[in-house]
């Protein structure tokens, strides 16, 4: 990030083929602006299966972590297990890659003071079933990780947006070239970030 200065971080949003379908691009954008942050990149269309996989970024350790949970689970409850489990970690993110390229999707740059942590407290949860009233998930839909699982799908949750201001840099550079964004001042950013608010009574 070229300006370091808190009022610039940066994070990283899609909206995905769920909010796109259910014409919510517009309450969901809304919801984000009304904080004072600022839309500096916008993509809209269908995503490259392969810019997902780097987006999401796991290694075969993450895979494996989590094919081995899958399977012992699946024994625990009595269910075959065949599938190694490094194939079973690997499922969640083909699940995940199959469900964002299924449909065109919004995706989104925004900039402001703890832009990434407002946007994950207006967003809520992953799993919309344990969001809170009030934020977009909460609000908005009504999926699970129970009903997900039972139809072994991704959980249709509306956005991904980043979860730290890191991951945020990397997964923005993934989908958007420094080029791609817009450096511009918004007349709200002076009652947001001013030292001096003079000039606002007339004299």
């Amino acid at each position: 990030m070229a300006d370091n200065h808190p009022k610039k971080e940066r994070t990283f949003v899609i909206i995905k083929p769920d909010g796109v379908q259910r014409s919510l691009i517009g309450e969901i954008i809304k919801r984000y602006e009304r904080t004072g942050l600022k839309l500096i990149g916008m993509k809209f269309g269908m995503a490259e299966e392969k810019k997902f996989w780097s987006h999401y970024n796991k290694d075969d350790a993450w895979f494996l972590k989590k094919g081995t949970k899958i399977a012992e689970d699946k024994k625990a409850a009595g269910l075959p297990v065949d599938k190694e489990p490094l194939e079973y970690g690997k499922d969640i993110i083909r699940q995940l890659v199959g469900f964002m390229t299924a449909g065109p999707v919004l995706m989104m740059v925004w900039e402001g003071n703890q832009a990434v942590a407002v946007i994950k407290k207006i967003t809520g949860e992953t799993e919309p079933a344990s969001s809170d009233v009030g934020t977009i998930r909460g609000d908005l839909t009504v999926d699970s990780y129970a009903i997900a699982a039972v139809d072994d799908r991704a959980v249709r949750n509306l956005i991904h947006c980043s979860d730290q201001p890191s991951e945020a840099e990397r997964e923005i550079a993934v989908w958007f070239t420094p080029e791609e964004m817009v450096s511009y001042r918004l007349m709200s950013e002076a009652m947001l970030y001013d030292i001096s608010l003079a000039g606002i009574l007339k004299h």
